[in-house]
Formats: C-alpha cells, sequence, structure tokens
C-alpha cells in the first residue's frame, strides 16, 4: 500500500478529474496491461525527468519495464518513485514515514512531481488531500502519511 500521486496530461477544456475519468472510462480490468509505446517526445522527455531528477534531487535508480520507465531515488530520506507512461505518471511512497521523517519524505515526492510537471507538461494532483502538486503543501500531505503510518503500525504490527 502506498500514498500516491497522480501525473495527467490534461486535455484541453477538462479538469485533472475530468481527464483521468475519460482515461478510465476505456479501463478493461480483464484486458492484457498495454506495453509501453513512448513517442520521441515523450523519450526527450523522460530524459529531461531523469536528469533533472538526478541533478537536482540526487542520485536515483532508472529501470525501462514493458509497461513504464521507473526512478528510485536513493538514499535519505527515502524511497519515492515515479513511474512515467507517456501522458500519465505516477508517484509511489511507502506509508512507513511519521512525523518529521512523512514531512521530508513527501517534500521530495512534491519536489519530483513539480520537476515532472516543469519538464513534461504533466499536471500533477493528490487526491490523498485534495491538492495540486504546483502550489499545493507536502506539509498536509506529509501529516496524512504520518496518520497512515501510524495506524498501519499499531494495527498490523
Amino acid at each position: 500500500m502506498t500514498y500516491d500521486i497522480m501525473l495527467v496530461r490534461v486535455e484541453p477544456g477538462l479538469t485533472v478529474q475530468e481527464t483521468l475519468d475519460r482515461l478510465n472510462a476505456g479501463f478493461d480490468p480483464d484486458a492484457e496491461i498495454p506495453l509501453l509505446r513512448l513517442t520521441d517526445a515523450q523519450r526527450v522527455e523522460w530524459e529531461r525527468i531523469l536528469d533533472r531528477v538526478s541533478r537536482d534531487v540526487g542520485a536515483v535508480e532508472s529501470e525501462e519495464y514493458l509497461y513504464s520507465l521507473t526512478l528510485e531515488t536513493v538514499g535519505p530520506p527515502g524511497r519515492v518513485q515515479l513511474d512515467y507512461y507517456g501522458d500519465t505518471a505516477g508517484i509511489e511512497v511507502a506509508y512507513r514515514h511519521s512525523g518529521a521523517a512523512a514531512l521530508e519524505v513527501m517534500e521530495l515526492a512534491y519536489r519530483i512531481a513539480r520537476i515532472v510537471e516543469e519538464e513534461s507538461g504533466l499536471t500533477g494532483y493528490d487526491f490523498e488531500v485534495d491538492q495540486p502538486t504546483r502550489t499545493g503543501d507536502p506539509g498536509k500531505a506529509a501529516v496524512r502519511l504520518s496518520d497512515v503510518s501510524e495506524w498501519a503500525q499499531r494495527r498490523l504490527s
């Protein structure tokens, strides 16, 4: 279970939610997952994202899978994973951070989301706390991450 931030290429005249609704309308849970087929422009976007996150945030590991391009931060404050699909992307943070550690990792996640927005034109939204990543408060996200992490620690350990 992870804390998830969505990024999407918003269709003209639509909101982030409306764009996601349109993308999800054709979702078939029984269908094969489509292989990643990026355009040349999307590959260039990915390279810019990868270069900038490495430069501005620090060391990352990157892999290309059949269905996505992925990067993960290496080292403190904790692992933040970005999966890039071309017209969408997602950021995942494990529910294991609380207090000051939650703030530190969510500041990192929002920083990565903002880099993705700047380098790709995707729009980020944190549905966990109902705020855009571009102008949203990572502190608000950290409170949510911390609360769920502490709940899980008490109930599931």
